[in-house]
């Protein structure tokens, strides 16, 4: 039983030895941008539920389903309102206001 696993740690052993250093950087970064894919469509379109996708996010790469699942419900999300954010439109009323042209 754990031939088959000491066989296994070899030959990944193996394969990883022989990739350069700037090669397996550039893999982890790719591979932690994949992962967290979810988290990072959260932060754009789903602020509300970001926390739970974060940390839902952690395990789910073990099961693909839940990782799309995740993935869905980051995109299914509307852009949060951020009343205290101060972001004023192009004629001077803020995002939650509507605006009035000033004339004068």
């Amino acid at each position: 039983m754990f031939t088959d696993l000491d066989q296994l740690i070899a030959n990944m052993l193996g394969v990883f030895s022989g990739i350069s250093l700037v090669k397996g950087i550039i893999f982890i970064i790719l591979f932690l941008l994949v992962w967290f894919l979810p988290t990072l469509v959260a932060f754009f379109f789903n602020r509300r539920n970001f926390g739970k996708i974060c940390l839902a996010n952690i395990p789910a790469l073990v099961s693909w389903v839940a990782w799309c699942a995740l993935l869905a419900w980051a995109a299914s999300g509307k852009v949060g309102k951020n009343p205290g954010s101060g972001v004023t439109g192009a004629h001077g009323g803020t995002a939650d206001e509507p605006s009035v042209e000033k004339t004068g």
